[in-house]
């Protein structure tokens, strides 16, 4: 009786599924055309389901405690607003000077300017106008609004003239402007800003800023031409660079939820807090590892599980903020 033989090189590859960094991309040459989204080519230039991200502005406020005062809500309402203007202007000029790339990209080659619906001219101008009107009316209600708001247009402004190919600069620079959200929403509010705030506004921007460049490499690759700067980077980094992220804000959100102001309460809200940030942000990192993450507004509005521990979680931060 022949001795049995050993399983061959091809069998243990068909019972055992290559890693997903080995698996082909996909291919961006689609002969079947991308659904254009609906709505009129104006309003979808703008972005308006990225407004999400100007939320951040409620943060300052919120962590203080003062955001259920009129006058605060109010401010906190002003600075919403402008940075919902300044970003969709920002994002006019983007397009501009991105529609080549956006044509190569399976979702952002239906954007309004690359797919030819508004003329970049038209485009260009709107966006200097959007930011202009949002810098001279942050100015005229604080100045260190319009002065935030002004950072905001020259930091997106050198971002996109050339700053989003130099890594990890690029990944500075996007991270920033989720910071500068949360400064703007200080400054219309006359809230003071921490330094354990400032921290985990910063670290937790390059959370999630590393995460949507880590899904789009996984999702399109680095070769496709949709985003130069995704030579430079490979998975392992930007994996990297996300878990220490996602680390280090662990630790500063811990560290501002043990001595902040707000202790005198028998039940420790914010210390309770804690837990529904960390699994918030498992709940998110476990976007970013299936690549899911790239579009980070379409978390935020699609993840039930996510939706639900945000809202406990800012129940517990104004809980402890204003509960004796």
């Amino acid at each position: 009786m022949p001795p049995p033989q050993p399983p061959s090189a091809t069998s243990e590859a068909v019972a055992s599924p290559p890693p997903a960094h080995t698996r082909p991309r996909p291919q961006l040459a689609e002969t079947t055309p991308t659904a254009r989204p609906p709505g009129p080519a104006w309003w979808r230039v703008l972005r308006t389901r990225q407004w999400t991200k100007n939320l951040l502005v409620l943060a300052a406020p919120l962590a203080a405690g003062s955001l259920l005062r009129v006058d605060v809500a109010l401010g906190a309402g002003v600075a919403l607003a402008l940075f919902c203007l300044a970003s969709s202007g920002c994002y006019l000029v983007n397009d501009v000077l991105d529609a080549e790339q956006d044509r190569r990209h399976p979702v952002k080659r239906t954007r309004p300017v690359a797919a030819g619906e508004i003329g970049p001219r038209a485009a260009l101008l709107a966006g200097v106008a959007l930011q202009t009107v949002a810098i001279v009316a942050g100015a005229l209600w604080d100045p260190a609004l319009g002065a935030t708001m002004a950072a905001y247009s020259i930091t997106q402004a050198l971002y996109v003239a050339g700053l989003k190919h130099q890594p990890p600069i690029d990944l500075a620079v996007v991270a920033s402007g989720f910071l500068l959200r949360a400064v703007a929403g200080g400054a219309a509010t006359d809230t003071r800003l921490s330094t354990w705030f400032l921290l985990l506004a910063t670290f937790g921007a390059f959370f999630v800023v590393a995460g949507k460049r880590y899904s789009e490499r996984v999702q399109v690759g680095s070769e496709a031409g949709t985003r130069p700067s995704l030579r430079h980077y490979s998975e392992s980094y930007l994996r990297f660079v996300w878990t220490m992220a996602a680390g280090v804000t662990v630790v500063v959100y811990l560290l501002w939820a043990l001595t902040g102001p707000h202790h005198t309460g028998v039940v420790p809200w914010e210390g309770l807090s804690v837990v529904a940030f960390v699994l918030g942000l498992l709940r998110y990192a476990a976007r970013i590892d299936q690549a899911t993450a790239e579009h980070p507004e379409d978390i935020v509005a699609s993840d039930r599980g996510l939706q639900v521990v945000g809202v406990i979680w800012v129940l517990l931060v104004l809980a402890g903020a204003v509960v004796e």
